[in-house]
């Protein structure tokens, strides 16, 4: 062996990249091509321990909505409850998982789930349309305590236990007051102006600041990773919504302790610009200011300059110092709107997204293979006996019509076989049931899996599918595959498809058989 395959040796018997760091990709996209990266920072770059961030903004939440009169000081927290992808219906006030093509599969109104007569009853004729104003997606991390806090509130209102609230504008003077609550879409109105005004406040991020082990979950590979992409060339960009002092503060806590001696956080970027105001950014032409010193001074900047930290500014800016455009820029974010849409609508950047939730997701599932095994193959003996049940019915039907062709048996025994075989079926449904239920209640006793929708696609997989290009749990996971990968999607696959696999077992909705 010579000293190159000596020295290669350990590599090449590494084990394979596991699922849960995968790279997974909607349309193929070699990393070799792509010339500048840009990445969100807040569940991008920086990854917040979800249940201590969003208890905290619920704690504000609550005390905000306290302070306008509502009777919210017994409320708390579950941060079980939602999960991302979920959509809020204000005209009903329920919370509802929908699958890819609109409709409906689970339903919650306030925090009680609905049974299936109940969901029946409200969503049998309806589609979900995101353009109508009746629906709210919840797109990141941000959007759990703002949906705990208004079903726990649909609940009170429901119980006639939300007295006319003070007006808004006496908690906080100089905003226009609201009317009295008179249904759920008031009710979160509510919610998202208080919420709004505790993020304005800045108390929640100064918390983190001043305690960031507590609510940051730094990952020492992901300045590697940005290192690697850098010195192979590529021009690194910060886009954040998030002020100047906020993201340098935990920037500098994220990543300096993961750097070469001498190196910070700025210097893997060719230009950091914060308050950037997505989604607006990549369409506008808002002003750029350039931050001059640590506590956020400015001044006006008519262009970007490398190495440079600015405020605002627009994408134009961005495309016209970086001179790329379209498919050579990769922007990377958490939102699925604001970072990912926007940005391959109107500019046509690659994308990626980073759905933290998939490592856990996929743990899971590795987890409950057998169970799943098992009702695959039971699925398969019912599909089987059902469809000699349903070619006996037939016969019995023309045997009662004189028609077509008949069974050479007389109709007494065909039926005594219809009725063994519907014995069998019950035996197999009662052994399926449970099976059937745990694989929808995977991860999430009430929502199950992130992407899944019953057997089918979530609405939240089929945006992932048209807007991101790739998507993936973190971004230190550009580690693992390094920066000359050339990322490759599965074969799509159609339900006739010879080489696809055989009908799957499906997960009955609501425990049904």
């Amino acid at each position: 062996m010579s000293p190159v395959d000596s020295a290669l040796a350990p590599a090449s018997a590494s084990p394979p990249i596991p699922r849960a760091r995968g790279i997974f990709c909607n349309r193929t996209l070699n990393l070799r091509s792509i010339r500048a990266v840009g990445y969100d920072m807040d569940y991008t770059l920086i990854h917040y321990r979800t249940e201590a961030w969003e208890r905290r903004a619920f704690e504000h939440l609550q005390r905000r909505l306290a302070a306008a009169g509502f009777p919210v000081e017994h409320l708390i927290f579950d941060p079980t409850f939602a999960i991302r992808g979920l959509i809020l219906d204000l005209e009903l006030g329920n919370l509802i998982k929908c699958n890819r093509f609109g409709y409906v599969k689970r339903a919650f109104h306030g925090t009680a789930p609905l049974d299936y007569e109940a969901q029946r009853t409200a969503y049998s004729r309806t589609i979900v349309d995101l353009a109508e104003p009746r629906y709210v997606f919840m797109n990141t991390f941000f959007s759990l305590s703002e949906a705990c806090m208004y079903a726990e509130l649909v609940d009170l209102l429901d119980q006639h236990k939300l007295p006319v609230a003070k007006a808004l504008a006496e908690a906080e003077p100089g905003v226009k007051p609201f009317p009295a609550v008179m249904g759920y879409a008031d009710l979160y109105r509510w919610v998202k102006t208080a919420l709004d005004a505790a993020h304005m406040e800045g108390t929640l991020k100064a918390e983190i600041t001043a305690d960031p082990e507590r609510f940051i979950d730094a990952d020492p590979e992901m300045p590697l990773a940005l290192l690697d992409q850098k010195r192979a060339g590529k021009k690194l960009l910060l886009i954040t919504n998030s002020e100047w002092v906020y993201s340098n503060d935990v920037m500098s806590y994220a990543v300096d302790g993961f750097l070469p001696d001498g190196m910070k956080w700025r210097d893997l970027f060719d230009v950091i610009i914060v308050s950037a105001r997505k989604p607006e950014f990549f369409g506008s032409r808002a002003p750029l200011f350039e931050v001059v010193s640590d506590d956020g001074l400015l001044r006006p900047a008519l262009s970007l300059v490398s190495g440079g930290a600015f405020l605002g500014g627009n994408a134009a800016l961005v495309e016209r110092h970086l001179g790329l455009s379209g498919d050579e820029i990769l922007y990377v974010g958490d939102h699925i709107y604001g970072d990912v849409h926007v940005s391959k609508s109107i500019l046509r950047w690659r994308t990626g997204l980073i759905v933290r939730e998939i490592e856990a997701e996929i743990a899971a599932e590795e987890g409950s293979l057998g169970a799943q095994e098992q009702l695959a193959a039971l699925m398969v003996q019912k599909e089987h006996l059902e469809q000699q049940s349903w070619a006996l019915r037939l016969a019995v039907q023309r045997i009662k019509g004189g028609y077509g062709p008949q069974l050479d048996a007389p109709e007494a025994a065909i039926t005594e076989r219809m009725n063994e075989l519907r014995a069998e079926i019950a035996v197999l449904d009662a052994a399926i049931s449970p099976l059937a239920r745990a694989a929808g209640e995977i991860e999430n006793q009430r929502w199950g899996l992130l992407m899944r929708a019953g057997n089918d696609k979530s609405h939240l997989a089929r945006q992932v599918e048209r807007s991101a290009d790739i998507y993936t749990s973190r971004v230190s996971n550009f580690l693992l595959h390094t920066p000359f990968a050339y990322l490759r999607p599965p074969r799509g696959t159609l339900p006739h498809d010879v080489l696809s696999a055989p009908p799957g077992p499906g997960v009955p909705e609501g425990g049904g058989v």
